[in-house]
């Protein structure tokens, strides 16, 4: 998988988590959803290549791992609850976290970068600081 598909699964599974947290939909109807609409219509607002497996992998690891993860991020998240925070950023956080903890092949500052592309891309500069911050320090305790 070349960087590109690497950085559309990413997207996609951010799109998937984000429809998933919002419809309240089950997370394999969500998937299912969204690859029918982006094959109807391509152009609907996904990254142009993507690793449909590794997309998949991201947004079931982070929804099955939602004990574990949002502990982590909100002890580094100052002042912060998940519940204040945007659903676009709690969700970037999150998948970043997973993937910082459980996609061994991924290098964290290639992770943290990606996720503050995202941030860049869905969210503001104020959250692109934030996730930044927050990332890091799950880094750093997880090295």
């Amino acid at each position: 998988m070349n960087r590109e598909e690497r950085r559309g699964a990413r997207e996609a599974a951010l799109q998937i988590l984000y429809q998933w947290e919002i419809g309240g939909a089950s997370l394999d109807d969500t998937l299912a959803a969204y690859w029918d609409v982006r094959e109807q219509d391509p152009a609907e607002g996904t990254p142009p290549a993507v690793d449909r497996e590794y997309a998949a992998t991201l947004a079931r690891g982070t929804a099955e791992r939602l004990p574990e993860l949002d502990p982590l991020i909100e002890a580094r998240a100052e002042h912060w609850r998940l519940s204040r925070m945007a659903v676009i950023d709690r969700l970037i956080l999150r998948l970043a976290a997973y993937e910082l903890r459980h996609q061994p092949g991924a290098p964290a500052p290639v992770v943290i970068n990606e996720a503050l592309e995202l941030a860049r891309t869905f969210s503001g500069e104020d959250s692109v600081r934030f996730i930044n911050g927050v990332l890091d320090g799950l880094a750093k305790r997880h090295d």
